[in-house]
C-alpha cells in the first residue's frame, strides 16, 4: 500500500518536527508472523496513528465512530488508512464480524481501545471477545507524551513500549469472571509499561481539566 507508506513517512516526519524524539520500546514483543489485537489506553485523538507507526511495517484496521465518515473526504482519507465505522450506540454482532475476518484471513491486525473513550478508565470486553473468536493474541501497549494538540509544540518526548502478548483461551467461556481476569492482566500489563517509562507520569484527561 503506497498510500499507507507515504503517510507513515509524512505523519512521522511532521510529528517529529514539532514534537521532536519518538522512542519506542520492546517492538521485539510484536507477533511477526501473525495478526494480533493491539490495545492501549485511549489518552489521545492521535494517538491511534502513533500505534500503527510504532508497529511498521505491519498494517492496521481501527474503529472510528461513524460521525467522522459524514465528511466525503475525511471518509477516503481514514478508510484508505484502515478505519472502519462504528455506531457506538448500538453495537452488534456486525461491529465484530469485519474485525475478526480481518485478523483470521487478511494482512491487517487491529487497534482497540479497551475504555472505548479517552474520557473513560473503564476496561470492557470487545478486544477480550475480538481476541477469542478470531484466536489471535492481545498485545498491550501505551502511550506516553502530549496529551493536548496544542502541548506538540513543546517538543517534549513521546514513547510508546509494547507489552507481551495475552492468550485468550479460544475454548474457555468470557463469562463475567473471566473477562475480569484478563482485563486484570491487561491493566497490569499496562500499569508496569507505564511505570518503566516514567513512574512519575500520570494520564490527566484534558475534558477533565477544563471543569
Amino acid at each position: 500500500m503506497l498510500f499507507y507508506r507515504f503517510i507513515r513517512v509524512f505523519v512521522v516526519s511532521f510529528v517529529g518536527l514539532i514534537n521532536g524524539r519518538v522512542t519506542y520500546l520492546h517492538k521485539d514483543r510484536l507477533p511477526k508472523d501473525d495478526n494480533f489485537v493491539l490495545v492501549g489506553p485511549h489518552r489521545t485523538w492521535w494517538d491511534p496513528v502513533w500505534y500503527a507507526m510504532a508497529s511498521y511495517p505491519k498494517k492496521f484496521i481501527f474503529m472510528a465512530k461513524k460521525e467522522l465518515f459524514k465528511n466525503p473526504a475525511m471518509r477516503i482519507l481514514i478508510e484508505t488508512l484502515g478505519a472502519f465505522p462504528v455506531d457506538r450506540k448500538n453495537v452488534g454482532t456486525d461491529t465484530i464480524k469485519y474485525p475478526i475476518n480481518e485478523l483470521k484471513n487478511g494482512n491487517r491486525s487491529l487497534i482497540m481501545f479497551p475504555t472505548g473513550s479517552r474520557h473513560s478508565q473503564s476496561l470492557k470486553s470487545g478486544s477480550i471477545l475480538i481476541a477469542k473468536l478470531s484466536k489471535k493474541p492481545i498485545v498491550p501497549a501505551v502511550y506516553q507524551g502530549p496529551v493536548k494538540f496544542s502541548h506538540l509544540f513543546k517538543r517534549n518526548n513521546t514513547t510508546i513500549s509494547f507489552g507481551e502478548p495475552i492468550i485468550i483461551d479460544p475454548k474457555a467461556r468470557l463469562t463475567d469472571e473471566k473477562i475480569a481476569e484478563y482485563n486484570e492482566k491487561i491493566q497490569a500489563s499496562f500499569d508496569a509499561l507505564d511505570k518503566e517509562i516514567n513512574p512519575n507520569w500520570v494520564y490527566v484527561d484534558p475534558k477533565q481539566q477544563k471543569k
